[in-house]
């Protein structure tokens, strides 16, 4: 069951959703002129989770989509529309 699990979650991560989620997530990031440890400190998490999070190699839940989207100024709401209008 656990290897089942593994292998969803590392096809979500590279779904056409994901990259998008990617792309709005560093793009915001960057507009907001934060580096990754900044964005980190203001979620209360480590460099390294915002990198994997940037880079694909970790899942993010949606407990940590809402304050993470948040922290960047953005409207979790919004975001999910937009991805709801990604093909694939």
């Amino acid at each position: 069951m656990a290897g089942g699990r593994k292998h969803l979650v590392s096809d979500l991560l590279r779904s056409k959703h994901y990259d998008a989620l990617r792309a709005i997530l560093v793009k915001a990031r960057k507009d907001a002129k934060l580096t990754q440890a900044q964005l980190a400190a203001k979620i209360g998490r480590s460099q390294s989770f915002v990198s994997d999070l940037e880079t694909g190699a970790r899942y993010l839940d949606v407990i940590e989509f809402i304050p993470l989207t948040r922290a960047l100024g953005l409207d979790p709401a919004e975001i999910m529309r937009k991805l709801a209008k990604v093909r694939g």
